[in-house]
């Protein structure tokens, strides 16, 4: 018995959207985005969560290190045109952060990804633990609807 096909993502789910264009440079020699490209809108979200002093998810005498990043490209994506990328928590670890994130177009999702980043102590570079007013300040940000059992 084969397993179902998984449910694709819906944009609804991701409590952080931002809107960007595609850029002519993004182009490879197919005509299409290429796939580095994407590591770059995928961080753009993170980057912007973390980073955000409002929303106090990084620590004083902290900062965050990608460990992980997996891409699944979906569909191919050309220029000109927009681009809608949303952000989600699936996971909180001990000293890390799970993200959920995808890209789409048209309505359409282009591209899915999960990262791993890990706060990092700013002075020795070693992992540190999640304080609980960061663990607290990633509750609003949570995946939701079906991309929350995923």
């Amino acid at each position: 018995m084969t397993d179902p096909a998984p449910t694709p993502p819906r944009l609804d789910d991701y409590p952080l959207r931002l809107e960007d264009n595609v850029r002519f440079a993004d182009l490879d020699v197919n005509g299409h985005v290429n796939n580095a490209v994407y590591a770059s809108y995928f961080e753009t979200g993170r980057v912007i969560l973390v980073r955000d002093a409002a929303n106090g998810l990084t620590p004083a005498g902290a900062s965050w290190v990608l460990v992980r990043l997996d891409v699944h490209y979906r569909a191919e994506l050309h220029w000109p045109g927009t681009i809608e990328t949303g952000l989600g928590v699936l996971r909180l670890g001990r000293t890390s952060v799970t993200f959920d994130q995808v890209v789409f177009s048209q309505g359409r999702c282009i591209a899915s990804a999960q990262a791993t980043t890990v706060l990092v102590d700013a002075r020795t570079r070693k992992p540190t633990p999640l304080p609980p007013a960061t663990i607290e300040g990633f509750q609003r940000w949570k995946l939701r609807g079906d991309a929350a059992g995923a």
